[in-house]
Parts: structure tokens; C-alpha cells; sequence
């Protein structure tokens, strides 16, 4: 079994988000979206690391409301940069020297399935660069100036998603490697990945894997997450169960 490091990125601005609270703290269905996030590697066997790149302007807020339980759960707490790039190039320096795989996953992201997990890391530790994709199914326009240049042909064109897997000397590489990569141009950890001419697979998924970027997500991301059928825990439930973080 590869030992696997997680990355959950919380770093980001949230400039379009609006509000007095950032993205990942957030309540969906009555849980803080990043929590939600760690809850799907959390119980993983093959999870021996999770670490938490946040903004040091939130140090102070994450600490008070939740450092207790991140410690109690050994989640590692780092400080992320402007650029997500520099999120996880700052993650990277405590991940342990015998990880074998680095997931990298969106704080915001949380309405995965635990399937979705299983499944990129599966084929991570395959072929040692996995991540998650939803085929693009709407009509897509190039535009410019408000006018329509052309419509897009949308063959073969994916959403890319997280979380994304990498074989962690790879990915280290991978970042060893930034100064030769238009950084204008790196929206996400397989970019860089590509950019040494290493193959990334991708592992289908479905649109209800959303990030939330806008208020309004959050009522579609709490839409899914109620949709979905509730594993229930083994033995007597106790009352404080939803306290658990």
C-alpha cells in the first residue's frame, strides 16, 4: 500500500466571494467547507500525512475555532502565498521523505465521493500522475468583446478537478522546475506536471464535484451533499456525533 500525503488548499483570496468569511470556513449544511474537504482522507489507511496551507492572515481564526481538533486529528497547519503555486510549493517542504503519493485537493471542493478518492489514487499509484476530470458538456463559445468569434468543438475537452495525485518525487520535480513555466499560466499542479513532458491520466467524474467560488454555490454544493446517502456509523450513535471537529 503507497503511503499518501494530502495537500488541502485554503490559502486563496476568495476575491470573488464577497462577505466577511473566506471560502474554505464557510458553512455547508452546517459544517465548515474545508472540514468537509479533510473528511474524505481522514479515515483512508493510506492517508499518513494531511496538511492544511492556509493564509497566515487566518492563522489566528483557524487556530481558536478548530486548532484543538486539526491537532487531535494530526492535521499539519502551513501558510500558503498569493499564488496557489506557492501554496503548495510551501505544503511540499513537510511531506515526509517516505510519502509515496501527494494528493493535492481544493478546500472548497467538498462534495466528493469517496469512490472519487479511491479511484486517483488507485491510478496514481499506476502510472504516477492521476487526477479528476468531468467531461465538459455545455456549449462553449470563444468570445471576445462580447461578441462570438467561434464555437468551440468540445470533443475530448475536460473540467479538470482535485484532487489531483502525483507520485511524490514527481511532483517535487515538478516544482524544482517552475522557473522554466510561465507562471501566468498555472491554474493547477498537473500544468507543471505536463510542462515536463511526464503523462497525467485522468479519472471521470460528474459536474456535482463543484468548487465553490461564488455565495451562490453554496446552496448547490449543500443540495448535493443532502442528496447523497448517509453512511451510517457502526455501533450505538452517541448525541454529540456531528461535534466530532
Amino acid at each position: 500500500m503507497k503511503k499518501v500525503a494530502v495537500i488541502i488548499c485554503a490559502a486563496g483570496a476568495s476575491a470573488r466571494f464577497g462577505g466577511n468569511k473566506k471560502k474554505p470556513f464557510v458553512d455547508v449544511a452546517g459544517r465548515a467547507a474545508f472540514l468537509r474537504s479533510i473528511d474524505f482522507f481522514a479515515d483512508r489507511d493510506d492517508v499518513k500525512q494531511t496538511i492544511l496551507a492556509i493564509s497566515p492572515d487566518d492563522d489566528e481564526l483557524v487556530k481558536l475555532k478548530w486548532g484543538a481538533n486539526l491537532g487531535f486529528n494530526q492535521v499539519k497547519i502551513c501558510h500558503g502565498g498569493p499564488e496557489r503555486f506557492e501554496t503548495v510549493a510551501n505544503a511540499l517542504k513537510l511531506v515526509a521523505d517516505n510519502i509515496d503519493l501527494v494528493a493535492v485537493h481544493d478546500a472548497v471542493r467538498c462534495c466528493l465521493k469517496a469512490e472519487w478518492v479511491a479511484d486517483v489514487i488507485s491510478r496514481a499509484a499506476e502510472t504516477g500522475a492521476a487526477i479528476l476530470a468531468c467531461p465538459v458538456v455545455a456549449t462553449i463559445k470563444k468570445v471576445s468583446n462580447r461578441k462570438i468569434i467561434e464555437t468551440v468543438d468540445r470533443t475530448g475537452l475536460y473540467e479538470v478537478q482535485t484532487p489531483q495525485v502525483f507520485d511524490a518525487d514527481l511532483l517535487k520535480k515538478a516544482y524544482e522546475n517552475i522557473e522554466n513555466v510561465d507562471k501566468s499560466t498555472l491554474t493547477d499542479d498537473s500544468a507543471l506536471v505536463e510542462a515536463m513532458g511526464r503523462q497525467v491520466t485522468i479519472v471521470p467524474t460528474d459536474s456535482s464535484n463543484i468548487k465553490i467560488t461564488r455565495r451562490s454555490d453554496i446552496a448547490i454544493a449543500e443540495a448535493i451533499i443532502k442528496s447523497r446517502p448517509k453512511s451510517r456509523p457502526e455501533g450505538p450513535i452517541g448525541p454529540y456525533i456531528e461535534a466530532q471537529w
